[in-house]
């Protein structure tokens, strides 16, 4: 696989294009972002995994572009809950309200056991026809009060064990260290520099 000279990062949040521009920045490669490409609108991720809408993503910002691509799938999966909220984490409780959805989080939860895991897919795609998969997970547990500013979503009632933290207590760096997404973005970069080497 030939090392390209752009990567689009198909997301317009700039704490998630931060965080893998930094870790590709080794490659020298150009790093743009969906706040770069204004033609790419609303895409409808309708898969039923991460990867696939992670892959749904990569895929239509890669044809519209003809650039490679990484683009990203995320949640939360509670086992008591049969893995909800899952691929459906930003919208649990309606669209993209982080309140709403804790709210309804902490009410299910009550009474069954709180293990979670917030599990990142990432997926690499070229004009080419190359794809790399890379993913993260990290184990936690749900509390019933949040706890800490940082962060965003389900991270404030997300207990990371061994630290007695939640997400939303731990500074960037901290949190990058451990997070599914700082996990996955590692893996991608171990797959690449294997690639392209």
């Amino acid at each position: 696989m030939e090392k390209p000279e752009e990567i689009v990062i198909a997301s317009q949040n700039q704490n998630k294009i931060n965080e893998i521009e930094e870790a590709l920045a080794k490659f020298s490669v150009k790093v743009t972002s969906l706040n770069d490409y204004s033609e790419v609108g609303e895409i409808d991720e309708n898969g039923s995994s991460f990867e696939e809408n992670a892959e749904i993503k990569a895929r239509a910002v890669m044809n519209l572009v003809n650039k490679p691509v990484i683009a990203d799938d995320s949640g939360l999966v509670v086992p008591a809950l049969n893995g909800a909220p899952g691929i459906h984490s930003a919208r649990y409780a309606g669209d993209h309200d982080d309140d709403a959805n804790n709210r309804k989080l902490i009410k299910e939860l009550a009474g069954k056991n709180r293990e979670a895991y917030f599990e990142s897919v990432l997926v690499f795609l070229t004009p080419a026809g190359d794809k790399v998969v890379a993913e993260g997970k990290v184990d936690g547990e749900i509390l019933t009060e949040s706890r800490g500013d940082n962060g965003f979503g389900y991270d404030p009632f997300f207990l990371i064990p061994g630290s007695q933290k939640t997400m939303a207590e731990m500074s960037i760096h901290e949190k990058n260290a451990v997070s599914h997404r700082g996990r996955a973005i590692k893996q991608l970069v171990a797959k690449l520099s294997e690639a392209w080497s």
